[in-house]
């Protein structure tokens, strides 16, 4: 499934330029099962052709990213969790992830949308406890950009180095993906277990 929505994006980014840029990063910057790592590695590659510019890349990766979160925003801002609870499934959602988000907002408050950008699975959720917790919309928007940019300029550019082999950065980030979800795996369990011990001991 996952290789033919790669192959679905790069063709539709071919065809629709930075349109097609932006527009999948609205949905990766959503709920959407659409990984950047399959989009910007890909438009670096074409900027290196000489097809796309760089800065063309960028104004157009953050757009959509801005975009997006914003819309997840909203769901956050008026739908909240019945919203999800509902509807959730519909995008492959799984409850337990976001919960974990929203604890990691809490805990890290505005920062954590701008770190989360460099987190999986939790990039794609971070704005929807952002507007369940009422985030000022034009810090969030700065937060958001900066953190988007980075993010897809740094996979753009790897991309771009690579040229030909810029589907070498896909499966390297998905590696990078499960050590990272593997870390807060542990960390979840050490949290839960923690609880545990500290309700026995009540």
């Amino acid at each position: 499934m996952f290789a033919q929505l790669f192959t679905t994006i790069t063709k539709i980014i071919s065809q629709t330029g930075y349109l097609g840029i932006s527009f999948f990063m609205a949905l990766e910057s959503m709920i959407f099962p659409i990984p950047s790592e399959a989009i910007m590695p890909f438009a670096g590659f074409l900027a290196a052709q000489g097809k796309f510019s760089m800065l063309g890349v960028a104004v157009a990766s953050t757009i959509g990213s801005l975009i997006g979160s914003y819309l997840s925003y909203a769901i956050g801002f008026y739908g909240g969790k019945p919203f999800l609870q509902k509807f959730g499934k519909f995008f492959l959602l799984d409850e337990s992830h976001l919960d974990w988000t929203e604890k990691f907002f809490q805990k890290h408050g505005n920062k954590a949308v701008l770190i989360s950008r460099f987190i999986p699975i939790v990039r794609h959720l971070i704005s929807i406890p952002a507007g369940m917790a009422r985030m000022p919309w034009l810090t969030f928007g700065i937060y958001t950009a900066l953190g988007a940019t980075a993010w897809n300029m740094f996979l753009a550019w790897l991309g771009f180095k690579l040229k030909e082999k810029w589907h070498l950065v896909d499966e390297s980030t998905h590696f990078l993906d499960y050590i990272v979800a593997f870390v807060l795996l542990l960390i979840i369990i050490y949290v839960f277990f923690k609880l545990i011990k500290k309700r026995k001991t009540v």
